[in-house]
């Protein structure tokens, strides 16, 4: 895999990170947890808190990546560069995106991820919050 594609694919494995996802296997179980972790030498997982296709609560659960059929989600994925976008119209040129950390940094600041702001008090702090929460109203929809 090419720098820049492995990079991309690895920043999408991340965004799944503490999401629900399905992982199939090759023997064709199905379970359905949240995703904890994985080793990006050999793709194995770990889920959390998952089902089987029985039902069966399973606290942990670790895969072998070479077991694995196919992993997904059918939660729809916090769009940090949209959010980005429109803290730029707010506070033009006071915005960077940092994708691989998945944080958006405001007037050098203020720190915000999908969940909210992470870092940084006071007006300035509120309003990005306010142009958040509007954002993920927008998106509810």
């Amino acid at each position: 895999m090419s720098t820049a594609g492995s990079r991309k694919f690895f920043e999408e494995l991340n965004a799944l990170l503490q999401k629900t996802v399905t992982v199939t296997t090759i023997a064709g179980k199905t379970y359905i947890g949240s995703l904890m972790g994985y080793n990006p030498d050999t793709m194995s997982l770990c889920l959390a808190d998952a089902k089987d296709e029985s039902g069966n609560l399973i606290q942990r659960i670790f895969l072998n990546g070479s077991t694995i059929a196919q992993i997904y989600t059918t939660e729809k994925p916090f769009d940090l560069q949209a959010l980005a976008d429109r803290l730029e119209k707010v506070f033009p040129t006071m915005v960077k995106f940092y994708s691989e950390a998945g944080v958006i940094v405001v007037m050098d600041k203020i720190r915000i991820g999908e969940k909210g702001i992470i870092e940084g008090k006071g007006p300035a702090a509120e309003r990005v919050q306010k142009v958040y929460d509007e954002f993920v109203r927008e998106r509810a929809k």
